[in-house]
């Protein structure tokens, strides 16, 4: 039987220093919290041990948190356990998410050396001033230095994430944080606005009062989110999904998993997955994760198969961040119905009003559809009825 492709995202929960704007599940944590949570974590990989007879690894993904502030030889014993558990094919895409305070080069000739092929760096913004209004660790400075060494040791495949939107931030200080990332030449870039999320410090110190005051307003916001796809693709980066922008057959394939349907398999606190049509996520609570990590592969089997009305939605849902859109071709492959009989009405309202375009048989959103993404893809909620 041939073996289906899998991608694997392992989540370390661990940071120098939290950022007051993250609410993801990580924290500063003491050695020996870390030590006890990768030893979990190694039992929970080694508990999907019956998966490898069907699934082969292209993609891996360190995210967090912050996963270079682990020992290198953590990172080792992690890669050794999957590959004793799962093919991994020779070309596999292999990420880490890095913080530019935490590089150093041991730790990049350790990383080439374990096959880890892509570095995701998290710099946010070019400006100090930021950066320090967000509390990162690192200074611009530093991101340079780091991109430069990393490209000396061989690493041919980087991506730097950027942030608009932030307390104080103009759309000439935005401009230069892009114009700055683009002179590195990264091969990908991700793009995010700042969104105050409920139970952070930022949501307190900004969400109401002389706080929402120093924030960019709507305006602003909207000359630096058109600013962003316009300055990247005049440098050659083009926009292959919502948030993500990269040069010419650059994309990440991991990602890009996520949004047109494929396999993965989440380890790690509060990780998700999406396996033979089943999507299950793990506990966010800490002591519970290390109660369950033994059951993971059972709890797997016994978690039930999506509806196919939330299929559904959800294939049009993530497959129309993707700038290509969704082809209706595969609708009808998955679900054996064709694709106007379920979405026709939707479709021919939203390309009226210039919010899709249908050519060769595929759907996406306009330029002006992506602008209002939100609202168009509120559209493709089903009735029961209707499937």
């Amino acid at each position: 039987m041939e073996k289906r492709d899998l991608g694997i995202y392992i989540h370390i929960p661990f940071c120098v220093k939290k950022c007051d704007y993250c609410d993801f599940p990580s924290a500063a944590r003491t050695p020996q919290e870390m030590a006890w949570y990768m030893r979990n974590l190694m039992k929970e990989i080694r508990s999907y041990e019956a998966l490898g007879s069907l699934y082969r690894v292209d993609t891996i993904f360190f995210g967090g948190g912050t996963p270079s502030i682990l020992p290198p030889i953590q990172i080792m014993r992690v890669l050794m356990q999957l590959r004793e558990e799962f093919e991994v094919a020779e070309d596999a895409e292999i990420t880490i998410e890095c913080n530019p305070g935490t590089l150093t080069r041991e730790n990049l000739l350790s990383y080439r050396d374990l096959g880890i092929n892509r570095l995701s760096l998290g710099v946010q913004s070019a400006n100090d001033a930021e950066l320090k209004l967000l509390e990162r660790i690192h200074s611009w400075q530093e991101v340079p230095d780091n991109v430069r060494l990393a490209r000396k040791l061989g690493f041919k495949n980087i991506n730097l994430d950027v942030m608009s939107g932030l307390p104080h931030q103009s759309v000439k200080s935005y401009r230069d944080t892009l114009q700055r990332i683009v002179e590195l030449r990264p091969e990908h870039i991700s793009s995010y606005s700042l969104i105050l999320e409920e139970g952070t410090p930022f949501y307190d110190r900004y969400r109401t009062g002389e706080g929402q005051k120093v924030l960019p307003g709507e305006d602003a916001e909207r000359e630096m989110y058109y600013e962003t796809r316009d300055f990247l693709k005049t440098h050659g980066y083009h926009r292959y999904e919502i948030s993500n922008y990269s040069l010419e057959g650059r994309e990440c394939r991991h990602n890009s998993r996520y949004w047109t349907g494929g396999e993965y398999l989440g380890v790690g606190l509060s990780a998700a997955s999406y396996l033979d049509g089943k999507r299950f996520a793990n506990t966010s609570d800490w002591i519970s994760y290390g109660e369950e990590v033994r059951h993971a592969y059972q709890r797997y089997k016994a978690a039930p198969a999506q509806s196919r009305k939330d299929a559904m939605e959800e294939f049009m849902f993530l497959g129309l961040r993707m700038t290509c859109g969704i082809r209706t071709s595969e609708f009808c492959q998955r679900f054996g119905t064709d694709y106007y009989e379920v979405y026709g009405d939707v479709t021919e309202r939203l390309e009226g009003q210039k919010l899709l375009t249908v050519q060769n048989g595929r759907v996406r959103l306009t330029d002006y559809g992506i602008d209002v993404s939100n609202r168009v893809l509120a559209e493709f909620l089903l009735e029961e009825g209707d499937v």
